[in-house]
């Protein structure tokens, strides 16, 4: 089961998710959350992954879907805070080209501002850093 906490930060919907994105009910509860956002006119998400330690093919599918309502609805869901193992899931399935990902929540809170100054999460050598470390 997974485990959603809702803020905001600047306007920006922010939720702290924590334990497992797989198939059954987290992933029920994922989408549940996000389209009853979306209803209410909160498009602008940002998911913090930072407690979620494990993704299964299902829950992809699951981030997959949320980002497409969340652009439908002109919108975004950005994500932070993600385990290493969940980047290079990303890097495999290639969707780092789908997703906007930051190591930090201001960056990402920042990436809807366009005034504002953005660093980028570098997803390639974030895993390049990891490999020379183990």
């Amino acid at each position: 089961m997974m485990e959603i906490t809702e803020r905001e930060k600047e306007g920006i919907v922010v939720l702290d998710c924590a334990g497992q994105l797989v198939a059954g009910e987290s992933t029920g509860a994922l989408r549940e959350r996000l389209s009853a956002l979306i209803a209410a006119g909160k498009s602008r998400l940002i998911l913090n992954l930072a407690e979620v330690n494990y993704i299964d093919s299902s829950g992809l599918g699951a981030l997959v879907m949320c980002f497409s309502s969340a652009r439908r609805a002109g919108g975004m869901m950005k994500l932070v805070h993600l385990s290493r193992r969940t980047v290079e899931l990303i890097v495999l399935t290639r969707l780092e080209t789908v997703f906007e990902v930051y190591d930090d929540e201001q960056s990402a809170v920042n990436s809807f501002f366009p005034d504002r100054e953005i660093r980028k999460f570098d997803i390639l050598s974030f895993l390049q850093h990891r490999k020379s470390e183990g």
